[in-house]
Protein backbone atom coordinates (compact mmCIF):
# COMPACT_ATOMS: atom_id res chain seq x y z
CA UNK A 1 0.00 0.00 0.00
CA UNK A 2 1.44 3.32 -1.08
CA UNK A 3 1.01 6.34 1.16
CA UNK A 4 0.07 9.62 -0.53
CA UNK A 5 2.92 12.10 -0.41
CA UNK A 6 2.29 15.37 1.43
CA UNK A 7 2.80 18.57 -0.50
CA UNK A 8 6.24 19.93 0.27
CA UNK A 9 6.37 22.82 2.77
CA UNK A 10 8.95 25.30 1.63
CA UNK A 11 8.87 27.87 4.44
CA UNK A 12 7.62 26.43 7.73
CA UNK A 13 8.30 23.15 9.52
CA UNK A 14 5.46 20.80 10.22
CA UNK A 15 5.32 22.02 13.81
CA UNK A 16 6.20 25.69 14.00
CA UNK A 17 7.41 26.82 17.44
CA UNK A 18 4.71 28.49 19.47
CA UNK A 19 7.12 31.16 20.66
CA UNK A 20 7.40 32.39 17.07
CA UNK A 21 3.66 33.03 16.76
CA UNK A 22 3.68 34.72 20.15
CA UNK A 23 6.60 36.91 19.10
CA UNK A 24 4.84 37.94 15.92
CA UNK A 25 1.65 38.78 17.78
CA UNK A 26 3.53 40.74 20.41
CA UNK A 27 5.42 42.68 17.76
CA UNK A 28 2.19 43.66 16.04
CA UNK A 29 0.41 44.63 19.25
CA UNK A 30 3.28 46.63 20.68
CA UNK A 31 4.02 48.52 17.50
CA UNK A 32 4.19 52.28 17.95
CA UNK A 33 5.25 55.23 15.82
CA UNK A 34 8.06 57.30 17.26
CA UNK A 35 8.28 60.99 16.57
CA UNK A 36 5.83 63.87 17.11
CA UNK A 37 2.28 63.61 15.83
CA UNK A 38 1.55 66.34 13.34
CA UNK A 39 -0.31 69.48 14.30
CA UNK A 40 -0.81 72.30 11.84
CA UNK A 41 1.40 75.30 12.70
CA UNK A 42 -0.63 78.06 14.31
CA UNK A 43 -0.85 81.50 12.75
CA UNK A 44 -3.01 84.53 13.47
CA UNK A 45 -4.89 85.46 10.29
CA UNK A 46 -7.00 88.21 11.83
CA UNK A 47 -10.74 88.52 12.29
CA UNK A 48 -11.70 90.12 8.97
CA UNK A 49 -10.28 91.47 5.74
CA UNK A 50 -9.04 94.98 6.42
CA UNK A 51 -9.93 96.14 2.90
CA UNK A 52 -13.25 94.31 2.98
CA UNK A 53 -14.69 97.23 4.97
CA UNK A 54 -15.79 94.82 7.70
CA UNK A 55 -18.26 93.12 5.33
CA UNK A 56 -16.83 89.62 5.54
CA UNK A 57 -19.16 87.60 7.77
CA UNK A 58 -18.44 84.03 8.74
CA UNK A 59 -14.69 84.53 9.14
CA UNK A 60 -12.84 81.71 10.82
CA UNK A 61 -9.23 80.50 10.98
CA UNK A 62 -8.10 79.13 7.64
CA UNK A 63 -7.85 75.38 7.11
CA UNK A 64 -6.45 74.33 3.71
CA UNK A 65 -9.18 72.69 1.60
CA UNK A 66 -7.52 72.55 -1.77
CA UNK A 67 -9.57 69.53 -2.86
CA UNK A 68 -12.82 71.56 -2.80
CA UNK A 69 -14.50 72.04 -6.17
CA UNK A 70 -13.80 75.42 -7.74
CA UNK A 71 -15.89 75.17 -10.87
CA UNK A 72 -15.39 77.09 -14.08
CA UNK A 73 -14.90 80.48 -12.42
CA UNK A 74 -14.15 82.22 -15.74
CA UNK A 75 -17.73 81.60 -16.89
CA UNK A 76 -18.76 84.41 -14.54
CA UNK A 77 -17.50 86.81 -17.24
CA UNK A 78 -19.93 85.43 -19.81
CA UNK A 79 -17.46 85.38 -22.74
CA UNK A 80 -17.86 82.41 -25.09
CA UNK A 81 -14.43 82.86 -26.68
CA UNK A 82 -12.77 82.85 -23.27
CA UNK A 83 -14.69 79.69 -22.34
CA UNK A 84 -13.37 77.95 -25.46
CA UNK A 85 -9.80 79.01 -24.78
CA UNK A 86 -10.06 77.73 -21.21
CA UNK A 87 -11.22 74.36 -22.51
CA UNK A 88 -8.15 74.15 -24.73
CA UNK A 89 -5.88 75.22 -21.88
CA UNK A 90 -7.19 72.57 -19.50
CA UNK A 91 -6.40 69.89 -22.08
CA UNK A 92 -3.23 71.06 -23.83
CA UNK A 93 -1.30 73.31 -21.45
CA UNK A 94 2.15 71.79 -20.94
CA UNK A 95 2.77 73.29 -17.49
CA UNK A 96 -0.40 71.59 -16.26
CA UNK A 97 0.68 68.36 -17.96
CA UNK A 98 4.05 68.53 -16.18
CA UNK A 99 2.38 69.10 -12.81
CA UNK A 100 0.00 66.21 -13.46
CA UNK A 101 2.93 63.90 -14.24
CA UNK A 102 4.66 65.01 -11.04
CA UNK A 103 1.50 64.13 -9.12
CA UNK A 104 1.41 60.64 -10.65
CA UNK A 105 5.03 60.22 -9.67
CA UNK A 106 4.20 61.21 -6.09
CA UNK A 107 1.35 58.70 -6.03
CA UNK A 108 3.76 55.98 -7.12
CA UNK A 109 6.09 56.93 -4.29
CA UNK A 110 3.22 56.45 -1.82
CA UNK A 111 2.63 52.95 -3.15
CA UNK A 112 6.36 52.27 -2.89
CA UNK A 113 6.40 53.38 0.74
CA UNK A 114 3.40 51.18 1.56
CA UNK A 115 5.30 48.16 0.25
CA UNK A 116 7.33 48.28 3.47
CA UNK A 117 4.32 46.90 5.34
CA UNK A 118 4.50 43.61 3.45
CA UNK A 119 7.06 40.80 3.35
CA UNK A 120 9.49 40.32 0.54
CA UNK A 121 9.08 36.94 -1.16
CA UNK A 122 11.68 35.49 -3.49
CA UNK A 123 12.38 32.27 -5.34
CA UNK A 124 15.44 30.86 -7.07
CA UNK A 125 16.40 27.75 -9.03
CA UNK A 126 19.77 26.70 -10.32
CA UNK A 127 22.22 23.97 -11.15
CA UNK A 128 25.98 24.05 -10.61
CA UNK A 129 28.76 21.71 -11.65
CA UNK A 130 31.90 21.70 -9.59
CA UNK A 131 34.96 19.59 -8.87
CA UNK A 132 38.17 19.68 -6.86
CA UNK A 133 41.56 18.05 -6.30
CA UNK A 134 44.81 18.04 -8.26
CA UNK A 135 43.94 15.01 -10.35
CA UNK A 136 43.22 15.59 -13.95
CA UNK A 137 40.58 12.87 -13.96
CA UNK A 138 36.87 13.50 -13.61
CA UNK A 139 36.84 12.11 -10.05
CA UNK A 140 35.20 14.45 -7.58
CA UNK A 141 33.20 16.31 -10.22
CA UNK A 142 29.46 16.53 -9.54
CA UNK A 143 26.26 18.49 -10.09
CA UNK A 144 24.20 20.35 -7.52
CA UNK A 145 20.51 21.06 -8.14
CA UNK A 146 18.82 23.77 -6.05
CA UNK A 147 15.23 25.06 -5.76
CA UNK A 148 14.47 27.45 -2.91
CA UNK A 149 12.13 30.16 -1.73
CA UNK A 150 12.57 32.90 0.87
CA UNK A 151 10.40 35.26 2.87
CA UNK A 152 11.71 38.27 4.76
CA UNK A 153 9.68 40.78 6.73
CA UNK A 154 10.84 43.68 8.89
CA UNK A 155 8.38 44.31 11.72
CA UNK A 156 7.48 47.99 11.93
CA UNK A 157 7.95 48.11 15.70
CA UNK A 158 8.81 51.79 15.92
CA UNK A 159 6.62 53.13 13.12
CA UNK A 160 9.40 53.94 10.66
CA UNK A 161 7.42 52.58 7.72
CA UNK A 162 4.27 54.30 8.91
CA UNK A 163 6.07 57.61 9.16
CA UNK A 164 7.53 57.11 5.68
CA UNK A 165 4.05 56.40 4.32
CA UNK A 166 2.73 59.43 6.17
CA UNK A 167 5.46 61.61 4.67
CA UNK A 168 5.01 60.29 1.14
CA UNK A 169 1.23 60.65 1.37
CA UNK A 170 1.60 64.27 2.49
CA UNK A 171 4.04 64.89 -0.35
CA UNK A 172 1.52 63.43 -2.79
CA UNK A 173 -1.17 65.73 -1.43
CA UNK A 174 1.23 68.64 -1.79
CA UNK A 175 1.88 67.57 -5.37
CA UNK A 176 -1.86 67.55 -5.99
CA UNK A 177 -2.00 71.08 -4.61
CA UNK A 178 0.88 72.03 -6.92
CA UNK A 179 -1.19 70.71 -9.80
CA UNK A 180 -4.08 72.89 -8.70
CA UNK A 181 -1.77 75.89 -8.38
CA UNK A 182 -0.36 75.33 -11.87
CA UNK A 183 -3.85 75.01 -13.34
CA UNK A 184 -5.17 78.09 -11.53
CA UNK A 185 -2.10 80.14 -12.47
CA UNK A 186 -2.42 79.19 -16.13
CA UNK A 187 -6.15 79.95 -16.14
CA UNK A 188 -5.62 83.33 -14.49
CA UNK A 189 -2.81 84.20 -16.92
CA UNK A 190 -5.01 83.27 -19.87
CA UNK A 191 -7.91 85.40 -18.63
CA UNK A 192 -5.67 88.40 -17.97
CA UNK A 193 -3.95 88.16 -21.37
CA UNK A 194 -7.30 87.74 -23.09
CA UNK A 195 -8.84 90.80 -21.45
CA UNK A 196 -5.77 92.92 -22.18
CA UNK A 197 -5.90 91.85 -25.82
CA UNK A 198 -9.58 92.80 -26.03
CA UNK A 199 -8.86 96.19 -24.46
CA UNK A 200 -6.18 96.77 -27.10
CA UNK A 201 -8.73 95.89 -29.77
CA UNK A 202 -11.04 98.53 -28.35
CA UNK A 203 -8.21 101.05 -28.27
CA UNK A 204 -7.40 100.23 -31.87
CA UNK A 205 -11.03 100.81 -32.87
CA UNK A 206 -10.94 104.09 -30.99
CA UNK A 207 -7.77 105.16 -32.78
CA UNK A 208 -9.18 104.13 -36.16
CA UNK A 209 -12.24 106.30 -35.61
CA UNK A 210 -9.97 109.07 -34.30
CA UNK A 211 -7.76 108.86 -37.39
CA UNK A 212 -10.86 109.12 -39.57
CA UNK A 213 -12.01 112.17 -37.62
CA UNK A 214 -8.56 113.77 -37.85
CA UNK A 215 -8.51 113.15 -41.60
CA UNK A 216 -11.78 115.03 -41.92
CA UNK A 217 -10.39 117.82 -39.72
CA UNK A 218 -7.28 118.05 -41.89
CA UNK A 219 -9.40 118.25 -45.02
CA UNK A 220 -11.56 120.93 -43.43
CA UNK A 221 -8.49 122.90 -42.35
CA UNK A 222 -6.94 122.69 -45.82
CA UNK A 223 -10.19 123.92 -47.33
CA UNK A 224 -10.25 126.82 -44.92
CA UNK A 225 -6.63 127.56 -45.73
CA UNK A 226 -7.40 127.55 -49.46
CA UNK A 227 -10.29 129.89 -48.76
CA UNK A 228 -8.00 132.19 -46.83
CA UNK A 229 -9.82 131.91 -43.52
CA UNK A 230 -7.17 129.76 -41.79
CA UNK A 231 -3.40 129.99 -41.54
CA UNK A 232 -0.74 127.53 -42.67
CA UNK A 233 -0.02 126.77 -39.03
CA UNK A 234 -3.50 125.28 -38.63
CA UNK A 235 -2.80 122.86 -41.48
CA UNK A 236 0.51 121.88 -39.91
CA UNK A 237 -1.13 121.27 -36.53
CA UNK A 238 -3.89 119.16 -38.10
CA UNK A 239 -1.36 117.10 -40.07
CA UNK A 240 0.88 116.52 -37.03
CA UNK A 241 -2.14 115.47 -35.01
CA UNK A 242 -3.23 113.01 -37.70
CA UNK A 243 0.20 111.40 -38.03
CA UNK A 244 0.53 111.12 -34.27
CA UNK A 245 -2.75 109.20 -34.06
CA UNK A 246 -1.61 106.92 -36.88
CA UNK A 247 1.64 106.20 -35.00
CA UNK A 248 -0.32 105.29 -31.87
CA UNK A 249 -2.48 102.91 -33.90
CA UNK A 250 0.59 101.17 -35.34
CA UNK A 251 2.14 100.91 -31.87
CA UNK A 252 -0.78 98.76 -30.72
CA UNK A 253 0.09 96.03 -33.23
CA UNK A 254 3.14 94.67 -31.43
CA UNK A 255 1.42 94.85 -28.06
CA UNK A 256 -1.55 92.87 -29.33
CA UNK A 257 0.77 90.39 -31.02
CA UNK A 258 2.58 89.66 -27.78
CA UNK A 259 -0.67 88.98 -25.90
CA UNK A 260 -1.83 86.74 -28.76
CA UNK A 261 1.44 84.79 -28.66
CA UNK A 262 1.16 84.36 -24.90
CA UNK A 263 -2.38 82.99 -25.26
CA UNK A 264 -1.20 80.56 -27.96
CA UNK A 265 1.47 79.09 -25.66
CA UNK A 266 -1.00 78.82 -22.77
CA UNK A 267 -3.43 76.77 -24.87
CA UNK A 268 -0.62 74.53 -26.13
CA UNK A 269 -0.27 75.84 -29.68
CA UNK A 270 2.57 77.32 -31.69
CA UNK A 271 2.11 81.10 -32.03
CA UNK A 272 2.39 80.79 -35.81
CA UNK A 273 -0.71 78.56 -35.87
CA UNK A 274 -2.87 80.65 -33.57
CA UNK A 275 -4.90 83.77 -34.27
CA UNK A 276 -7.62 85.53 -32.34
CA UNK A 277 -9.90 87.66 -34.47
CA UNK A 278 -10.96 91.07 -33.14
CA UNK A 279 -14.53 91.42 -32.00
CA UNK A 280 -16.62 94.04 -30.19
CA UNK A 281 -15.92 93.92 -26.50
CA UNK A 282 -17.77 95.41 -23.58
CA UNK A 283 -17.11 93.25 -20.55
CA UNK A 284 -18.96 93.92 -17.30
CA UNK A 285 -17.27 92.83 -14.11
CA UNK A 286 -18.68 89.74 -12.38
CA UNK A 287 -20.29 90.09 -9.00
CA UNK A 288 -17.60 88.78 -6.68
CA UNK A 289 -19.22 88.69 -3.22
CA UNK A 290 -17.46 90.98 -0.77
CA UNK A 291 -18.59 88.81 2.13
CA UNK A 292 -16.85 85.65 0.96
CA UNK A 293 -16.24 83.22 3.83
CA UNK A 294 -12.73 82.21 4.72
CA UNK A 295 -13.13 78.83 3.04
CA UNK A 296 -11.99 80.52 -0.18
CA UNK A 297 -8.66 81.34 1.38
CA UNK A 298 -8.48 77.78 2.68
CA UNK A 299 -8.63 76.48 -0.87
CA UNK A 300 -5.58 78.35 -2.14
CA UNK A 301 -3.37 75.65 -3.69
CA UNK A 302 -0.10 77.19 -2.54
CA UNK A 303 -1.35 77.29 1.07
CA UNK A 304 -2.45 73.66 0.86
CA UNK A 305 0.88 72.64 -0.69
CA UNK A 306 2.94 74.39 2.00
CA UNK A 307 0.81 72.87 4.78
CA UNK A 308 1.10 69.34 3.40
CA UNK A 309 4.86 69.65 3.02
CA UNK A 310 5.01 70.76 6.64
CA UNK A 311 3.20 67.55 7.58
CA UNK A 312 5.70 65.55 5.49
CA UNK A 313 8.63 67.24 7.23
CA UNK A 314 7.09 66.40 10.60
CA UNK A 315 6.82 62.72 9.64
CA UNK A 316 10.48 62.68 8.63
CA UNK A 317 11.37 63.48 12.25
CA UNK A 318 9.81 60.16 13.25
CA UNK A 319 11.74 58.37 10.51
CA UNK A 320 15.00 59.85 11.84
CA UNK A 321 14.14 58.92 15.43
CA UNK A 322 13.38 55.31 14.50
CA UNK A 323 17.06 54.83 13.60
CA UNK A 324 17.88 54.79 17.33
CA UNK A 325 15.90 51.58 17.88
CA UNK A 326 16.73 48.01 16.82
CA UNK A 327 15.31 46.48 13.67
CA UNK A 328 13.50 43.14 13.93
CA UNK A 329 13.63 41.07 10.76
CA UNK A 330 11.77 37.78 10.46
CA UNK A 331 13.03 35.53 7.69
CA UNK A 332 12.29 32.05 6.41
CA UNK A 333 14.02 29.97 3.73
CA UNK A 334 13.11 26.58 2.36
CA UNK A 335 13.48 24.37 -0.69
CA UNK A 336 15.25 21.36 -2.12
CA UNK A 337 18.94 20.71 -2.68
CA UNK A 338 20.36 17.53 -4.15
CA UNK A 339 23.34 16.27 -6.08
CA UNK A 340 21.20 13.99 -8.25
CA UNK A 341 18.42 15.27 -10.46
CA UNK A 342 16.26 12.18 -9.83
CA UNK A 343 16.24 12.90 -6.10
CA UNK A 344 15.81 16.67 -6.46
CA UNK A 345 12.21 17.01 -5.27
CA UNK A 346 12.25 14.30 -2.64
CA UNK A 347 11.84 14.57 1.10
CA UNK A 348 15.48 13.80 1.95
CA UNK A 349 16.59 16.72 -0.24
CA UNK A 350 14.34 19.23 1.53
CA UNK A 351 15.79 21.94 3.76
CA UNK A 352 14.37 24.93 5.65
CA UNK A 353 15.45 27.65 8.05
CA UNK A 354 13.46 30.10 10.14
CA UNK A 355 14.37 32.73 12.69
CA UNK A 356 14.24 36.34 13.79
CA UNK A 357 17.15 38.78 13.73
CA UNK A 358 17.66 41.94 15.78
CA UNK A 359 20.04 44.60 14.48
CA UNK A 360 21.06 47.77 16.30
CA UNK A 361 23.70 50.30 15.41
CA UNK A 362 25.85 50.92 18.49
CA UNK A 363 28.16 53.64 17.19
CA UNK A 364 27.92 55.75 14.05
CA UNK A 365 29.99 58.82 14.90
CA UNK A 366 26.92 61.03 15.47
CA UNK A 367 25.30 60.34 12.08
CA UNK A 368 21.88 59.53 13.55
CA UNK A 369 21.89 62.57 15.79
CA UNK A 370 22.83 64.76 12.83
CA UNK A 371 20.00 63.29 10.74
CA UNK A 372 17.51 63.94 13.55
CA UNK A 373 18.67 67.54 13.93
CA UNK A 374 18.45 67.96 10.17
CA UNK A 375 14.87 66.64 10.15
CA UNK A 376 13.83 68.99 12.95
CA UNK A 377 15.43 71.97 11.25
CA UNK A 378 13.72 71.02 7.98
CA UNK A 379 10.37 70.99 9.77
CA UNK A 380 11.02 74.41 11.32
CA UNK A 381 11.92 75.80 7.90
CA UNK A 382 8.82 74.31 6.28
CA UNK A 383 6.58 75.58 9.08
CA UNK A 384 8.00 79.08 8.59
CA UNK A 385 7.40 78.78 4.84
CA UNK A 386 3.79 77.74 5.51
CA UNK A 387 3.19 80.76 7.75
CA UNK A 388 4.82 83.06 5.21
CA UNK A 389 2.65 81.58 2.45
CA UNK A 390 -0.49 82.24 4.47
CA UNK A 391 0.59 85.81 5.18
CA UNK A 392 1.38 86.34 1.51
CA UNK A 393 -2.02 84.98 0.54
CA UNK A 394 -3.74 87.35 2.95
CA UNK A 395 -1.72 90.25 1.58
CA UNK A 396 -2.71 89.44 -2.00
CA UNK A 397 -6.40 89.33 -1.12
CA UNK A 398 -6.13 92.67 0.70
CA UNK A 399 -4.20 94.18 -2.23
CA UNK A 400 -6.77 93.20 -4.83
CA UNK A 401 -9.70 94.17 -2.64
CA UNK A 402 -8.39 97.71 -2.21
CA UNK A 403 -7.34 97.86 -5.87
CA UNK A 404 -10.81 96.95 -7.06
CA UNK A 405 -12.44 99.42 -4.70
CA UNK A 406 -10.14 102.28 -5.70
CA UNK A 407 -10.38 101.47 -9.41
CA UNK A 408 -14.16 101.54 -9.16
CA UNK A 409 -13.99 105.00 -7.60
CA UNK A 410 -11.44 106.09 -10.18
CA UNK A 411 -13.68 104.89 -13.00
CA UNK A 412 -16.52 107.06 -11.73
CA UNK A 413 -14.25 110.12 -11.72
CA UNK A 414 -12.77 109.17 -15.09
CA UNK A 415 -16.24 108.91 -16.59
CA UNK A 416 -17.03 112.46 -15.49
CA UNK A 417 -13.71 113.68 -16.89
CA UNK A 418 -14.43 111.97 -20.20
CA UNK A 419 -17.87 113.53 -20.47
CA UNK A 420 -16.40 116.94 -19.73
CA UNK A 421 -13.68 116.45 -22.36
CA UNK A 422 -16.24 115.46 -24.97
CA UNK A 423 -18.39 118.50 -24.21
CA UNK A 424 -15.39 120.85 -24.34
CA UNK A 425 -14.35 119.39 -27.68
CA UNK A 426 -17.85 119.81 -29.10
CA UNK A 427 -17.95 123.47 -28.11
CA UNK A 428 -14.42 124.10 -29.43
CA UNK A 429 -15.24 122.61 -32.82
CA UNK A 430 -18.29 124.83 -33.11
CA UNK A 431 -16.20 127.87 -32.25
CA UNK A 432 -13.53 126.85 -34.78
CA UNK A 433 -16.09 126.44 -37.54
CA UNK A 434 -17.42 129.88 -36.63
CA UNK A 435 -13.92 131.32 -36.91
CA UNK A 436 -13.70 132.32 -33.27
CA UNK A 437 -10.62 130.26 -32.35
CA UNK A 438 -7.68 128.67 -34.14
CA UNK A 439 -7.23 124.98 -34.82
CA UNK A 440 -4.49 124.70 -32.21
CA UNK A 441 -7.08 125.19 -29.49
CA UNK A 442 -9.20 122.43 -31.04
CA UNK A 443 -6.19 120.10 -31.35
CA UNK A 444 -5.37 120.47 -27.66
CA UNK A 445 -8.91 119.52 -26.69
CA UNK A 446 -8.98 116.65 -29.19
CA UNK A 447 -5.78 115.26 -27.68
CA UNK A 448 -7.26 115.60 -24.19
CA UNK A 449 -10.44 113.80 -25.26
CA UNK A 450 -8.47 111.00 -26.94
CA UNK A 451 -6.34 110.48 -23.84
CA UNK A 452 -9.46 110.39 -21.69
CA UNK A 453 -11.00 107.77 -23.97
CA UNK A 454 -7.89 105.62 -23.84
CA UNK A 455 -7.56 106.04 -20.09
CA UNK A 456 -11.14 104.88 -19.67
CA UNK A 457 -10.42 101.74 -21.71
CA UNK A 458 -7.18 101.08 -19.79
CA UNK A 459 -9.06 101.51 -16.54
CA UNK A 460 -11.63 98.94 -17.66
CA UNK A 461 -8.79 96.53 -18.43
CA UNK A 462 -7.18 97.17 -15.05
CA UNK A 463 -10.46 96.39 -13.26
CA UNK A 464 -10.89 93.17 -15.24
CA UNK A 465 -7.32 92.14 -14.48
CA UNK A 466 -7.73 92.94 -10.79
CA UNK A 467 -10.95 90.91 -10.64
CA UNK A 468 -9.16 87.89 -12.13
CA UNK A 469 -6.30 88.33 -9.68
CA UNK A 470 -8.72 88.53 -6.76
CA UNK A 471 -10.47 85.33 -7.83
CA UNK A 472 -7.09 83.61 -8.15
CA UNK A 473 -5.97 84.97 -4.77
CA UNK A 474 -9.10 83.48 -3.23
CA UNK A 475 -8.27 80.08 -4.69
CA UNK A 476 -10.52 80.08 -7.74
CA UNK A 477 -14.29 80.12 -7.92
CA UNK A 478 -16.67 79.71 -5.03
CA UNK A 479 -18.77 76.74 -6.13
CA UNK A 480 -19.24 73.98 -3.58
CA UNK A 481 -18.83 76.27 -0.58
CA UNK A 482 -21.32 77.27 2.10
CA UNK A 483 -23.18 80.39 0.94
CA UNK A 484 -22.22 83.73 2.39
CA UNK A 485 -24.75 85.82 4.29
CA UNK A 486 -25.35 88.00 1.22
CA UNK A 487 -26.07 85.10 -1.14
CA UNK A 488 -28.11 83.33 1.53
CA UNK A 489 -30.28 86.42 1.98
CA UNK A 490 -30.69 86.83 -1.77
CA UNK A 491 -31.92 83.25 -2.20
CA UNK A 492 -34.09 83.13 0.95
CA UNK A 493 -37.85 82.58 0.55
CA UNK A 494 -40.38 85.30 1.27
CA UNK A 495 -41.05 84.05 4.78
CA UNK A 496 -38.05 84.89 6.97
CA UNK A 497 -36.08 81.87 8.07
CA UNK A 498 -33.46 81.84 10.82
CA UNK A 499 -29.99 81.69 9.30
CA UNK A 500 -27.55 79.19 10.73
CA UNK A 501 -24.55 80.77 12.35
CA UNK A 502 -21.14 79.74 10.95
CA UNK A 503 -19.61 77.02 13.08
CA UNK A 504 -16.03 77.56 14.20
CA UNK A 505 -13.56 74.90 13.27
Amino acid sequence: MTRAARPPSFFLPARAPRWLAAALLGALLSACAVGPDYQRPEIDVGQAYKEGQGQVPGWKPAQPRDAAERGAWWQAYGDGVLDGLMSQLNVANQTIAQAEANYRQAQALVRGARAGFFPTVGASAGVTRSGGGSSATAAGVGNQYNLSGSVSWEADLWGRVRREVEASRAEAQASLADLGAARLSAQASLAQNYFQLRVLDEQKRLLESTVAAYERSLQLTENRYQAGVAGKSDVAVALAQLEGARAQRVDLEWQRGQFEHAIAVLVGQAPSRFALAPQPFEQPLPQIPVGLPSQLLERRPDVASAERRTAAANAQIGVAQSAWFPDLVLSADGGFRSGEFAQWLTAPARFWSLGPALALTLFDGGARRAQLEQARAAYDAQAALYRQTVLGALREVEDYLIQLRVLEQEQVVQRRALEAARESLRLARNQYQAGLIGYLDVAVLETTALNSERNALSLMGSRLTASVQLIAALGGGWEGLPPSDESRAASAPAAPQPAASPQPR
